[in-house]
């Protein structure tokens, strides 16, 4: 909330009409903030507090506008658990949300909306969630014979990487970074030729400052980076001031993957709009284009699914995946969606740590390894859907939950 001034424990005061301030906080990690003024919160924290402020009032019908916005992966996960748990025979919960992990897990009836952008919107009658998801990812409403997207969505198995057949594309050595009180070490690793690598990790815990340091926007302290290497990079904050022309910074997108990048970003319609005056979902798109039409061997993807809804984070997910097997460039993806994460990765670079002090960059590891290793802290196990294919969380307890947590393979490959 722009206009709240103070602390937080201020305003939650303030605004608590229950005995259980103290659990709620707890729940949502807000315990190591409740001093600290409202002005100085990370976007991440300022979500958790509103999160908190919502909840602590008393109703019946909780409304929730996309809570897992600037959340991380860790985060989005126990807020889910938080709002799933908030529903009881004398409260409801509504929830409008992007992360499909997130939706399929909070909710128990899903209402498709689908229409054209700025023009209209129709909202579908209710489906249970796993079936509503699947309808979605589908684009055919079956019982109301309606086809509202051209093609259908599918996650594929992925045939694990055999490492002795893949052309090594760069390597890095152990590296180190301090940057005021925060500190990084990374492991040694490499990324292969027409590879995928996403990296996982909660916020402040040095994935940008990673990437920055293989885009060569910072030195590492040390350890040394292939300066031979062609880089395009997508940061995670785009600047906004240009007045340059679409149709001209993409110029090179436009002469060369017009089908590939422009048609399916949607791009072809904000050719003769200025930078400046493009919103957040469209700054992105056009951002990310930019980066996978550079002359380049790695190209490096900080959060390119904020500000994009459902259905361009999966358009995205496919052109880059397309771009990267007709191509022959490597990509390194940094996100918090888990079904974005899940559909483009070949293997995943896992960050951990202390946030805000250190963290420590491992792998590239093979997908269950490095999913092994965040589901393991926040204790839930993911299974496949067996008509999408797409990873769903497991209802804790339940015999699959046990059957997975006991075997150690917490992600079903």
């Amino acid at each position: 909330n722009k206009q709240a001034k103070g602390k937080v424990r201020e305003l939650l005061d303030k605004i608590n009409e229950k005995d259980d301030m103290d659990q709620v906080c707890d729940n949502l990690g807000l315990n190591k903030i409740m001093d600290h003024d409202i002005k100085t919160l990370s976007g991440g924290e300022m979500q958790r507090v509103a999160i908190a402020a919502t909840v602590l009032k008393k109703a019946n019908i909780y409304i929730f506008d996309e809570p897992t916005s600037y959340l991380d992966i860790k985060q989005r996960l126990i807020v889910s658990k938080f709002i799933k748990n908030l529903a009881d025979e004398d409260t409801s919960v509504l929830v409008i949300e992007h992360d499909l992990v997130a939706l399929d897990y909070m909710t128990n009836l899903i209402h498709i909306m689908y229409g054209k952008e700025g023009c209209y919107g129709v909202v579908s009658l209710p489906k249970p969630a796993r079936v509503g998801i699947n309808t979605y990812l589908d684009g055919f409403l079956r019982d109301e014979n309606i086809r509202f997207r051209d093609s259908h969505i599918k996650f594929d198995v992925k045939i694990p990487f055999e490492e002795s057949k893949m052309v090594n594309l760069t390597t890095w050595p152990e590296l180190s970074k301090k940057l005021g009180k925060f500190s990084l070490k990374a492991s040694s690793g490499e990324i292969y030729r027409n590879e995928i690598v996403g990296i996982l990790g909660e916020n402040a815990i040095g994935k940008t400052t990673f990437v920055k340091i293989l885009a060569g926007e910072l030195k590492p302290d040390s350890g040394v980076i292939d300066s031979e290497l062609k880089v395009a990079y997508k940061p995670q904050y785009i600047d906004t001031d240009s007045d340059e022309l679409v149709i001209i910074y993409l110029a090179n997108a436009f002469r060369k993957y017009v089908n590939q990048i422009v048609k399916p970003l949607g791009i072809s319609l904000l050719q003769g709009k200025k930078l400046n005056e493009l919103s957040g979902g469209q700054l992105q798109r056009v951002s990310i284009a930019k980066a996978l039409s550079q002359d380049a061997n790695l190209v490096l993807l900080d959060e390119p699914s904020a500000y994009l809804d459902v259905e361009q984070r999966l358009l995205v997910s496919k052109v880059i995946r397309n771009v990267v097997d007709m191509s022959g460039f490597s990509v390194l993806v940094v996100d918090h969606d888990l079904v974005f994460l899940d559909y483009l990765s070949n293997r995943l670079l896992v960050f951990d740590g202390e946030t805000s002090v250190s963290g420590s960059a491992n792998g590239p590891f093979n997908m269950e390894k490095g999913m092994n290793s965040l589901l393991t802290e926040v204790n839930i196990t993911l299974r496949r859907d067996k008509d999408s294919g797409r990873p769903r969380i497991n209802k804790p307890g339940s015999q699959k939950d046990q059957q997975q947590k006991k075997s150690g393979n917490l992600y079903y490959a």
